[in-house]
């Protein structure tokens, strides 16, 4: 018997997995930290993919579309329908980049810089509350943890066949 049907045959369902409680846990504290989020950012009329982007042209002014859809883990089809309704909004800018035109460049706008602190106000008051009871070294662990599953994710593509 070879090492992946040994595996398979040790954790034929998935809460057999000693892993299993890591992975569903991952998983309801970041659909939960959504929903708040998403009920907090409300009276701001943004959604966290909004706010996604908001918080990236306010790090980094002038990124491109492209590298700006990198960074979100996003196609560009994603870019191309969340782009517009802020732009509408008067909240971000396109402009072409300066050496090569088939480039847009991104901003925010002084009403779209106002409105992404408002809402890192929200979103840092939410992290302050979830998290305040949990010891910083704690955080850390957890946070190096998923840094290296998002790096393994992102380079090999799990894949189980």
């Amino acid at each position: 018997m070879n090492k992946k049907q040994e595996t398979i045959e040790q954790h034929h369902f998935p809460w057999d997995h000693p892993r299993f409680r890591s992975w569903i846990a991952v998983a309801r504290a970041c659909q939960l930290m959504q929903q708040t989020l998403t009920r907090k950012l409300a009276e701001l009329d943004i959604k966290p993919p909004h706010l996604d982007i908001l918080i990236n042209l306010y790090r980094f002014d002038g990124i491109s579309q492209q590298e700006l859809a990198r960074k979100l883990l996003v196609g560009r089809s994603n870019m191309s329908m969340l782009l517009p309704l802020l732009e509408k909004r008067g909240l971000i800018e396109r402009r072409g980049d300066e050496k090569d035109k088939r480039v847009l460049r991104l901003s925010l706008t002084a009403n779209g810089r106002e409105l992404t602190e408002q809402a890192m106000e929200i979103q840092t008051a939410l992290i302050d509350k979830s998290l305040d009871n949990e010891p910083i070294e704690d955080c850390l662990i957890v946070a190096q943890s998923m840094e290296r599953l998002i790096q393994r994710l992102l380079k090999e593509e799990v894949d189980i066949d």
